[in-house]
């Protein structure tokens, strides 16, 4: 896994995993084509699509607050996340939240308050690919939510795929089929009224053994 304070090959104790280096565990994880996402017992899933029907994120609602995981296309020859997480601290300070970097388990991660909501962003790079994690939820829960995020995006396995796609640019997100099913019998009025951003909720059924595909 890339390191950019050791160096691209550097070796790392766990996750988030490339596909050639996914554990054989019995971790049940949700296949979402270029994710397969851990989803602890009893997370809510909300799944936001454009109005033409492509998916745009795959949140998880747990009793802390919300994680998102998104995978992105990334340089071959560096890593990512220190140049995003940057712009991000500069893009969110200059809204009004008050700012905090942190040292993470992989590399800095960025804390924004604003009076809505606290947030918490980490990024790991990988081979072709970074991935970053986002928590939202209040301040008296942020600590255990940010946990439960590191939690989430260490059992994260990433499949980038051979394609080649622009740098930055997420990588597509499929349902699998009866969740796909579900979807559509659920947003097709939002749809219709012009949302472009429709959300179907899903709630998880518990853990199953090897790569959920529910």
């Amino acid at each position: 896994m890339f390191d950019e304070t050791r160096g691209q090959d550097a070796a790392s104790a766990g996750g988030p995993y490339d596909a050639g280096d996914a554990p054989a565990d019995a971790r049940a994880r949700l296949d979402l084509g270029s994710l397969r996402l851990p989803v602890p017992d009893g997370a809510q899933l909300q799944v936001e699509v454009d109005r033409g029907g492509p998916v745009r994120a795959v949140h998880l609602v747990v009793p802390q607050g919300q994680l998102t995981v998104t995978a992105y296309a990334a340089p071959r020859t560096r890593g990512l996340w220190a140049e995003v997480a940057r712009e991000l601290a500069g893009q969110l300070r200059s809204d009004g939240a008050r700012i905090g970097l942190h040292a993470g388990e992989w590399g800095r991660e960025v804390s924004a308050v604003t009076p809505d909501v606290v947030l918490r962003f980490l990024g790991v790079d990988g081979p072709r690919w970074m991935l970053r994690g986002v928590a939202a939820g209040s301040q008296a829960q942020a600590d255990a939510l940010a946990e439960a995020l590191r939690d989430v995006v260490r059992a994260t396995v990433v499949v980038r795929g051979p394609e080649p796609l622009p740098v930055r640019s997420a990588l597509p997100l499929q349902l699998p089929g009866p969740l796909a099913e579900q979807l559509e019998q659920t947003v097709p009025q939002a749809k219709q009224g012009g949302r472009t951003q429709p959300v179907a909720r899903f709630r998880s059924s518990g853990p199953r053994s090897g790569t959920a595909r529910p």
